[in-house]
């Protein structure tokens, strides 16, 4: 895959010069790639870990039956990173979330709504094995985990995979999608309790091609500390796992960043079988549509 390298010519730049970039950025006027790419370089440099929901609202009880929550073993309910089960025995989750964490320390919980309450239809699993696919932590880039439990989860209806897109399936400007996650409800506010959900809308504005980038319009919202590796699900589909914010959570003035999962389809595929992983994945069906472009908006 192509690696998104940063600028050289930007860091040759004035002061201000950078400035004139980051203005024009604040007020959303077009920018060149180059600018873009420029731009992007700069802001990197405060790029914060990320994820979950700041402007958010209480998810119903278990209607997100995909969600997975990451908690050091000794301390139950110390939530530290969501993920998505893709497969009875697979957890899709972000690469930095166990870059300092031993995966033996490590629980996972599924089937939560209520983190500070022992319901009765969770179930915890242990971690077999943890892949990486040439995670660049100094760039952001493939930030994605497979977590192959002890053992394949129950499915029910509080326990479910979900579903992924097509490998390199389009994921268009505009596209409504849902975040979701027990991370902080600001960035100084605590954490909550239940699950949190927030509606965003797909942009490009500053994002690369690894990436799939959001933003809540007209209002502060979006992605914050504490909750990476949760999911960005759109039409139904898994299409991001939350990554990283720029300086701090709902600025609006920079997008939330997500790995891009259609990038890895093929990638996961490939773990599955290697791991002797039994069953198949849910991925998207091609649709016919005439425009080209992904039908439907709606969550």
């Amino acid at each position: 895959m192509e690696q998104w390298q940063r600028t050289p010519e930007c860091y040759k730049k004035s002061q201000a010069g950078r400035n004139r970039i980051l203005t024009m950025a604040r007020r959303h006027q077009s920018l060149t790639p180059a600018l873009a790419s420029c731009l992007l370089a700069l802001l990197l440099g405060g790029a914060t870990r990320a994820a979950q929901i700041v402007g958010g609202r209480e998810a119903q009880p278990h209607s997100r039956p995909y969600v997975a929550s990451l908690q050091l073993s000794r301390a139950p309910g110390s939530h530290f990173c969501g993920g998505t089960l893709i497969h009875p025995s697979f957890v899709l989750s972000a690469a930095h979330c166990l870059q300092d964490i031993p995966a033996h320390l490590v629980t996972v919980v599924l089937g939560a709504h209520d983190l500070q309450s022992p319901e009765p239809v969770q179930q915890t699993f242990t971690i077999s094995q943890v892949f990486r696919n040439n995670y660049n932590p100094e760039e952001n880039l493939n930030d994605v985990l497979l977590i192959q439990l002890d053992r394949p989860a129950s499915l029910n209806a509080e326990v479910a995979v979900a579903q992924l897109p097509r490998q390199d399936q389009p994921l268009p400007q505009g596209t409504q999608c849902l975040a979701m996650g027990w991370g902080r409800l600001g960035t100084r506010a605590p954490t909550p309790r239940v699950l949190q959900e927030l509606n965003v809308t797909v942009v490009t504005f500053l994002c690369r091609p690894h990436n799939v980038c959001t933003l809540v319009p007209r209002r502060s919202a979006g992605i914050c500390f504490g909750d990476s590796g949760g999911p960005l699900v759109c039409d139904g589909v898994l299409q991001g796992v939350d990554s990283f914010v720029i300086r701090e959570c709902a600025t609006r003035q920079y997008p939330d960043f997500f790995a891009r999962v259609s990038l890895y389809v093929d990638w996961i595929q490939m773990v599955l079988r290697s791991a002797g992983g039994p069953g198949r994945l849910r991925v998207a069906l091609p649709q016919a549509n005439p425009l080209g472009t992904e039908a439907g908006s709606k969550p």
